[in-house]
């Protein structure tokens, strides 16, 4: 037990005995919340005979088979009316064959299909279509009640008859036989999916039937027509899936119960088009919907079978209804407006939810005029098992190694296949209700996106993006890489982001579409430690990053010191061909930090509103970013290391950019100004004033970063670029400096950089630089000419960029390379302190690269 004491909570945790000990079933639940009481797994006792056979069966049999056989013969002929069925067939053959890949995939809760793409495509376009497929089930529960109600009236009715007239008719009528019939319903679910399976084996029901255009309406029947309502006698096949919570084993019943009633049907309807093709004439298949009675040898049989029907159809879809409720309250997408929902008694039965639907559907029977509404149930349907295929579809794409159903006779072509199917499809039998169906798929989404608390069912959409992102950075070829496509990818060395949040807003902008890092260095040794302590602040960083809104990554790490950690983070952030080529960090002086983390707009708002951050991990935010440094404080990082930093950087080849004074800039108060501000660029190395006339890559690259930001939309409004031309001798029309100002304005054109240019007399300045003639013999780097730069010279430069800075922004100046000796490094740091020194927010910029192009 002693080799445990350091082991991590994962490693101690009982989680897969815990899975292993449970039923396949079930998920197991390890919120400390309390929950409703759920079923125990000895409540799924339903068999794939009684649970899914017989319900699929019967369920797709429907009054088609009864009512319209005769009828779509008549109308199509006997060899398109079996290629229809055939086309048909073909298209929920596409569906099962998902559902067969998706329920063998894992274990399956009550829900059906609501549980199965809820869990692959996540909770909002779950949810949506599980909230359509519940008043799907519900409007075709009252429409098959109505229909019972039509044809016991057909047949009994007081007026019209056919077989007796003892039934009394009206309105109210109607309405208390519809009520009957529905009680029978209620109580039969009352009792459970037991009696419920005992009473679809007794009664021999369907679940879908037809209300649609018929001869009687003198409308001309189309290959259209004719499909729509054949169709309706093919769908049902998510009756067992229906009553998976019911089931014992929901894996393995689902796909073998649903094919095997699949076949059945088919072959049914098959012989059945053939025996009445062969028997009867063409008008009376068109104009007799009861023709099976007139050819049958006991003429009541057809007549108990529309009851039994449409009976069965109504009951299957109110049980049905309750079970998908009953998921969707679980799940808690709509808060806790639904956990009352959730109730169950001991055998698992949600008694509450079947009294909800059943209140549903005792309403829609007051209306009594749903029949307008058919099409509609229709189309809520296949778009459900269009869902089926996007979800499968999905799981395939993104190719996730616990994708590994045990049906294995699909691919992602039979999955687009039945999605395109079913889109067009709904599209065939009305393109009006086809739009508004999806429509409303729209709204619940948004909806359930902002009502719904996080799940941990795993998205889909992260698989899919990791695949994509994964193919496409293999294409990503840094070999390949054009100055014309360059793009700043930044790595932004942070301590303590309650310093630093304006910096990495500013990174942001600065960041144009390219690579964002954000890294943080940890001093510490794992070998210490009994766990990666990197682990949990990382969660907390990514939640900083997301409230910011700002588009970065985080790289956090834990080495023996900071130097050694950012040079881990230089070499190994990013991937593939995209790796940062821009090393940007915070100027290393002795200023008091001001805590401006709390001080931004974006921790003002409303906790509800903060993303990512629930309550208890906003109120560790402390815990987890500790207070700033203090004057007199020691420094996890003293000044020789920090320009060693700088300096590694370099020879790592990349850019550096060093952020001074970002503090005082209050981004709300520069983007709501009506005064224009401007982005000032001294592309001059004033530690060489002699080269003032030569650009090389770092002023080109202080330039470029100039104009991406100018480019920023927020900043293009407040903002003008200008770029300072500094020159000898205070005549401005002298030749020589009217050369040099064409030169620069020619060179910004060809840049497509839109800046001002002003000229600046320097003359008193660079009068008190000193000179290098003590510059070391054999050195040839440019750090040893700083070195004899006074400390007059770059006060009084610093003084020149105060009076052209009145109305700055943002500063961007030349930063020169380190010495080489390390001595040196603390006067290194200290001339750009005083250069520096109270100016507005300023970025010293070292470029190495070419990173601009004149070329098409």
């Amino acid at each position: 037990m002693a080799e445990l004491e350091g082991a991590s909570a994962n490693e101690r945790s009982p989680l897969i005995n815990y899975r292993l000990s449970r039923s396949l079933s079930s998920t197991p639940r390890l919120s400390s919340d309390k929950e409703p009481a759920q079923p125990e797994p000895g409540s799924r006792k339903l068999s794939t005979f009684l649970g899914v056979v017989v319900p699929c069966t019967l369920s797709m049999f429907s009054v088609i088979l009864f009512l319209r056989m005769g009828f779509l013969i008549g109308q199509a002929g006997l060899l398109v009316g079996i290629a229809q069925f055939f086309l048909a067939y073909c298209i929920i053959g596409l569906t099962i064959l998902s559902i067969c890949a998706i329920s063998t995939n894992g274990a399956i809760e009550g829900g059906g299909a609501y549980f199965m793409i809820s869990r692959t495509l996540g909770p909002e376009f779950g949810g949506s279509v599980g909230v359509l497929f519940y008043f799907a089930n519900i409007f075709s529960s009252a429409l098959y009640v109505l229909g019972l109600v039509e044809a016991l009236l057909g047949n009994f009715g007081a007026e019209d008859g056919s077989l007796a007239h003892a039934l009394p008719v009206g309105h109210w009528y109607s309405f208390l036989y519809g009520t009957l019939f529905l009680l029978f319903n209620l109580l039969v679910c009352l009792v459970g999916a037991q009696m419920f399976a005992r009473t679809s084996l007794v009664i021999f029901c369907v679940v879908q039937a037809d209300f649609g255009t018929d001869y009687s309406t003198g409308t001309i029947m189309n290959f259209a027509t004719v499909f729509a309502i054949m169709f309706n006698g093919c769908t049902g096949i998510m009756a067992g899936a229906n009553m998976s919570g019911d089931l014992a084993n929901p894996s393995r019943s689902i796909p073998i119960g649903t094919i095997c009633a699949v076949m059945a049907t088919f072959v049914v309807y098959l012989l059945l088009c053939i025996f009445v093709a062969f028997t009867c004439e063409r008008d009376l298949l068109q104009n007799n919907y009861m023709v099976l009675q007139y050819i049958n040898m006991w003429a009541p049989l057809p007549v108990i079978g529309l009851y039994s029907a449409t009976l069965s159809a109504a009951l299957s879809c109110l049980i049905g209804a309750s079970r998908i409720l009953e998921a969707l309250s679980r799940d808690k997408l709509f808060g806790g407006v639904l956990r009352m929902l959730t109730i169950t008694n001991r055998s698992g039965n949600p008694y509450v939810a079947v009294f909800v639907s059943w209140f549903l559907v005792q309403l829609i029977l007051l209306i009594q005029q749903v029949n307008a509404l058919a099409p509609i149930v229709s189309l809520l349907f296949i778009l459900c098992y269009a869902a089926v295929n996007i979800a499968c579809l999905a799981l395939e794409w993104a190719s996730a190694p616990n994708f590994r159903p045990m049906f294995k006779y699909f691919t992602w072509h039979t999955c687009l296949l039945g999605a395109i199917s079913c889109l067009v499809m709904m599209f065939l039998i009305d393109p009006m209700y086809a739009a508004i169906a999806i429509a409303c798929v729209a709204v619940l989404v948004l909806v359930i996106h902002y009502l719904s608390p996080d799940s941990s069912w795993g998205s889909i959409t992260q698989a899919l993006i990791f695949h994509q992102v994964r193919k496409y950075l293999l294409l990503l070829d840094i070999r390949k890489d054009h100055i014309k496509y360059w793009r700043p990818q930044m790595l932004l060395l942070v301590n303590n982001p309650r310093s630093c949040c304006q910096i990495i807003s500013f990174t942001n902008d600065l960041k144009k579409g390219g690579l964002f890092v954000v890294g943080h260095v940890e001093v510490g040794s794992l070998c210490e430690q009994p766990y990666d302590p990197m682990q949990r602040q990382t969660t907390f960083w990514m939640n900083l990053v997301d409230n910011l809104k700002v588009k970065a990554f985080v790289e956090l790490t834990l080495c023996p010191t900071v130097q050694l950690g950012v040079e881990n983070l230089m070499r190994i952030s990013g991937l593939g061909g995209m790796k940062p080529n821009t090393v940007m960090m915070g100027f290393y002086d002795n200023c008091a930090q001001e805590d401006t983390f709390l001080s931004m707009d974006v921790f003002k708002e409303p906790k509800e509103k903060r993303v990512q951050f629930a309550d208890e991990e906003y109120g560790r935010m402390g815990e987890a970013f500790p207070p700033l440094r203090k004057l007199g404080d020691e420094k996890v990082l003293n000044l020789s290391e920090y320009v060693a930093i700088i300096s590694d950087a370099i020879k790592l080849t990349k850019n550096v950019c060093l952020l001074r004074y970002f503090r005082q800039m209050d981004r709300a108060a520069l983007f709501s100004q009506k005064q224009t501000k401007y982005i000032d660029v001294w592309p001059v190395n004033m530690m060489k004033p002699e080269m003032a006339s030569y650009f090389d890559v770092t002023c080109f690259f202080l330039l470029q970063l100039a104009c991406i930001l100018n480019m920023v939309p927020h900043w293009r409004k407040v903002t003008r670029m200008r770029v300072f031309l500094c020159v000898e001798g205070g005549d401005h029309n002298e030749p020589g400096t009217r050369r040099r100002e064409a030169k620069l304005k020619e060179l910004l054109t060809q840049l497509r950089i839109q800046a001002d240019i002003n000229i600046i007399n320097w003359e008193h300045v660079i009068c008190l630089r000193g000179n290098s003639e003590n510059q070391a013999v054999g050195e040839t780097d440019e750090a040893p000419v700083a070195m004899a730069i006074t400390e007059e010279y770059l006060r009084a430069m610093n003084e020149l960029i105060k009076q052209q800075s009145q109305n700055t922004a943002v500063n961007f100046l030349y930063l020169t390379r380190p010495p080489v000796d390390t001595s040196r490094y603390p006067e290194y740091l200290s001339r750009y302190d005083l250069l520096t020194h109270d100016l507005p927010p300023t970025v010293l910029v070292h470029g190495l690269s070419a990173v601009t192009s004149t070329d098409l």
